[in-house]
């Protein structure tokens, strides 16, 4: 793939910014829904953080672990 270190990356930014926005509406309507999805998105991120720390740790290089991440 010509843009093979760049496109991964790319594309899971683009992916995650339309997540991240419906998830905020989510939010800003407030309510039990509201906080339901504040601890899980925490929590996600936590052990999103965790993983990639472990794989890098692992020898994996940053664009194995962009890949697995908008495998995910």
């Amino acid at each position: 793939m010509l843009f093979y270190p760049f496109y991964p990356a790319l594309m899971l930014a683009i992916e995650s910014q339309n997540v991240i926005d419906m998830r905020l509406w989510k939010i800003a309507t407030g309510g039990v829904q509201a906080s339901e999805e504040t601890r899980l998105m925490v929590c996600e991120k936590v052990n999103a953080a965790v993983e990639a720390g472990t794989m890098l740790m692992g020898g994996k290089t940053t664009g194995e672990v962009i890949s697995q991440a908008s495998r995910s």
